[in-house]
Parts: C-alpha cells; sequence; structure tokens
C-alpha cells in the first residue's frame, strides 16, 4: 500500500492524527476475517501479512504491509463492517491505531480530504484488480513470475548482478501469493534458476532478467507504484 510520506499532506495529517498505538508480536494476528472492522492502523513498525485462508486450507497472500502503510478494512459507512482478510504479524513492531468512526466523522466534515481519500482508495483497488488480473489470465507460470517482478518493485535493489530483493520468503510464501501449491512453485523456481534469470542464496532470490520475465506475461508497463506487492 501507499506509504504516508507518499500520500498528500492533507491525507497525511489525518492519518498523525491517531487513537493509541499498539505493539504487535510475530506470530499474531492483528486482526483476523470475520472480526468486527472499527479501526484502521499505520504500520510504525513491522511487517505484517495480509491474505486471504481458502476453504480447502490453502493461503493466498494480497500484500506485505510494512512500515507507513495503512492497513485494514475500508469499507467505511457501514454498520456492520466485517474484516474480509486477516493481517498476520510476520516481523515485530508497532501500530497506530485509528478508530473508524473518527475516520467517518472527519471525512463526512471536510470535502477536500475525502476526495484525496477516494483517490488513495482508487489506487488501492487498481492494484487488487491488476494482481488478480495476472493470477487469473497467466496461469501458475505467469502468477509467481508477476510476483517475482512485484516483490523486485516493493522490496528490490540494484546490484551489479541484478535485482537483489531484500525480504527473504520462502517457496511456501512464495506459493502463498500465487494461490498455487509449494510443489509448482518449487518446480518453476528451479526452471528459473537452471536459465540463470534468478538465483537463490539462503532464501533470498537476485533476480537477474527481469525483461524475461515480463515477457512471459506480455507485461504492460503498469506504474511501480501500482505493481507492487505493499
Amino acid at each position: 500500500m501507499q506509504s504516508v510520506k507518499e500520500m498528500s499532506v492533507t491525507l497525511s495529517h489525518l492519518f498523525d492524527t491517531v487513537h493509541h498505538n499498539r505493539k504487535i508480536e510475530k506470530g499474531t494476528f492483528l486482526f483476523q476475517e470475520g472480526s468486527n472492522a472499527d479501526e484502521l492502523y499505520i504500520v510504525q513498525s513491522g511487517i505484517l501479512q495480509i491474505s486471504k485462508i481458502i476453504p480447502d486450507g490453502r493461503e493466498l497472500t494480497i500484500r506485505m504491509c510494512s512500515k507507513g502503510e495503512l492497513v485494514g478494512e475500508l469499507n467505511l459507512f457501514s454498520p456492520s463492517s466485517k474484516f474480509l482478510l486477516s493481517a498476520r504479524v510476520v516481523e515485530s513492531g508497532e501500530v497506530a491505531v485509528i478508530k473508524k468512526e473518527t475516520l467517518e466523522e472527519k471525512l463526512s466534515q471536510d470535502l477536500p480530504l475525502s476526495f484525496e481519500f477516494i483517490q488513495w482508495m482508487s489506487q488501492q483497488y487498481r492494484k487488487t484488480q491488476t494482481k488478480f488480473r495476472d493470477l487469473v489470465l497467466h496461469g501458475k507460470k505467469g502468477a509467481l513470475y508477476s510476483t517475482l517482478i512485484r516483490i523486485s518493485n516493493s522490496y528490490g535493489i540494484r546490484t551489479t548482478k541484478g535485482i537483489l530483493v531484500e525480504l527473504p520468503l520462502t517457496n511456501q510464501e512464495l506459493a502463498n501469493f500465487c494461490g498455487t501449491s509449494r510443489e509448482v512453485v518449487n518446480r518453476l523456481l528451479s526452471d528459473l534458476r537452471r536459465t540463470n534469470i534468478i538465483s537463490i542464496d539462503k532464501g533470498t532470490i537476485t533476480i537477474h532478467d527481469l525483461d524475461f520475465l515480463k515477457r512471459e506475461i506480455d507485461c504492460e508497463d503498469c506504474p511501480v507504484e501500482i505493481c507492487k506487492v505493499d
């Protein structure tokens, strides 16, 4: 998600006015699917994994959220809103808590703020739409390639060897991003390593040929702020 420092000054001031801060511990949930969605959160430190548990037990990871990102159910002005996703803490830290009713009150009183918030929400929906487009249209291989591109945009740094992804991910975690099994991801990653498209060292991925991944999924060169996992 878009970080607070990238938002407009108006929105930044809104999100800086929080109710309280809350510690989050690795392995716990900030919120879970089906619970009452009466709060939103700004990540101050740590990393959250936002995901959907599929009925057959598989997990679909929607995004990873780190410092400065807004997390929560954005179904505002709904009296019985529930969380549709779960937020699991993968790195301990702290979140700032915004009461939903407080946000709704501010939005109802401030037209310019409401307009900018709608623009911000629109960008979040575009991110989600493009992710599911890739998952549906390009199959399991395309889903993995798309995920690698998005992860490189979110957590990659350029080196002499390629793009180093600073966020270590297991094959199961990559599979969760793709909505597929670890075995499928193992095979696809092995193919990419054999052809030197990527290399993996202690769980850390380096992408040597990003253009190959883009060609394989007919990449539309979406803006980087859209093509991300956060």
